[in-house]
């Protein structure tokens, strides 16, 4: 269910700075030690209209029926917010695969069916196949678990089965505060669990802050093998400002080699003033990112302040405009600036939400397992408590799906398995969760 009491959900920060809702709200894991899942109950009941048919363009109502946080502020085309409703009406069951974690951040799928999880805190765990969830492996850095920060985004190395190394991003403690931080390392299996070999750091942020909020943090492989990682603009002090400023990597989205070295064809490669692993810049907090099957281009979801959460196309050298320009308001409700959502020479979102959902993971969707869901962009929702699914026509948002309403769980990551189905994690639950057909 959406949140109902909307004036409160409306003025909480979606991603959590100054201490407000949904980034940092505590988690809340089933009782006991972690242990194993298996119970599987039915996913949602069909959502009002029946369902769009095949190759029919959605034209329904919205499913956002909450106010704007900014009525006055326009898209700048039709259907870059509030796309129609589109209820494919899937049947589909959901089963806890684990249960009693603590903040699961993110979820990598094992070759032989394992799960390797992170936990806020700073625990790495495997989560067999039979959902027998590990002791937290050994090896992992000592990380910053402060406000948003802590063990992050994890994901496998494109030639895992050879070289058995993952890539996983962290808050990194340091003299004054902390940084992002990308580590490699090898995955070592002893029997039920493992530990990390070999950890080198691949990427850090230079600067260091005090602030605890807007890491991003997101790791992607490109089709040519480099590395995409997406850096908040730590949200506080001069942080915001920073993001379009190419000389730091505040609000960057970032492109290096798997061995930290930068790809000579990054766009301010050899630029005075400017750091050469920066891909595009002016983003706030992109803790989604996904690599779009069909063109390889890097997608992904940027937390608003108060309204304006963003779907993007990060592209090489292109300037995404905050903290000039925005879709949201200040949590005061004051303007953003001059309370522009356009300017010259900025990028455009594909697609914007008004209030926030406080988008994190993502996951284009092209499986066996769901074939009316081909072509979807899925996305968690942490403050709005669902999982989002977009229809999608080219590089346009055309319709919006919203699943798993009915659990009120704050959904984290999102992955999808080599059969098709659907991992999601719930951090305020603990839970991982699989979407497989009825």
């Amino acid at each position: 269910m959406l949140l109902v009491l909307v004036l409160v959900a409306a003025c909480e920060k979606n991603d959590g700075s100054s201490g407000r809702a949904s980034e940092n709200a505590p988690a809340s894991p089933a009782p006991g030690d972690p242990g194993g899942g298996g119970t599987t109950t039915p996913g949602n009941p069909p959502q009002g209209d029946p369902s769009t048919p095949p190759g029919a363009r959605p034209n329904g109502p919205p499913v956002e029926t909450r106010p704007p946080n900014a009525p006055s502020q326009t898209p700048a085309f039709p259907g870059q917010t509030r796309a129609p409703g589109h209820p494919t009406n899937v049947a589909f069951d959901v089963r806890v695969v684990a249960r009693g974690l603590v903040v699961p951040w993110a979820v990598a799928l094992l070759p032989d069916g394992a799960k390797l999880v992170t936990e806020r805190a700073g625990r790495m765990r495997l989560i067999g196949a039979d959902g027998a969830v590990s002791e937290p492996l050994a090896g992992v850095p000592q990380v910053v678990a402060v406000s948003q920060g802590g063990l992050l985004d994890v994901v496998l190395d494109p030639k895992f089965n050879e070289s058995s190394l993952v890539f996983f991003s962290y808050s990194e403690p340091r003299n004054g505060g902390s940084g992002t931080a990308i580590a490699r390392a090898r995955l070592v299996r002893e029997g039920d669990s493992g530990r990390l070999a070999d950890v080198q750091v691949v990427w850090r942020m230079p600067q260091t802050r005090t602030s605890g909020i807007h890491f991003g943090s997101r790791i992607v492989f490109g089709r040519d093998g480099n590395l995409f990682i997406t850096a908040g603009e730590r949200g506080v002090g001069d942080g915001a400002e920073n993001a379009r400023v190419l000389a730091n990597a505040h609000g960057k989205v970032i492109r290096i080699r798997p061995d930290g070295a930068i790809p000579p064809d990054n766009p301010f490669v050899g630029r005075s003033g400017a750091l050469g692993e920066i891909w595009s810049f002016g983003h706030r907090n992109p803790q989604s990112a996904a690599l779009h099957p069909k063109t390889g281009e890097l997608w992904i979801v940027d937390h608003g302040p108060r309204g304006g959460d963003e779907v993007n196309i990060a592209r090489a050298g292109k300037d995404y405009g905050w903290p000039t320009v925005s879709y949201g308001i200040d949590y005061s409700g004051s303007k953003i600036g001059n309370g522009i959502t356009q300017l010259e020479g900025t990028e455009q979102p594909v697609y914007y939400w008004d209030p926030v959902i406080a988008p994190s993971g993502a996951a284009f969707y092209e499986g066996d397992a769901f074939p009316a869901w081909r072509g979807s962009l899925f996305i968690g929702a942490l403050a709005a408590q669902h999982l989002a699914r977009l229809t999608l026509e080219g590089d346009r948002v055309i319709g919006e799906e919203r699943l798993l309403e009915d659990r009120n769980g704050r959904i984290r990551d999102v992955r999808v398995s080599p059969t098709g189905t659907i991992f999601v994690s719930d951090e305020s639950k603990g839970e991982i969760l699989e979407l497989v057909p009825r």
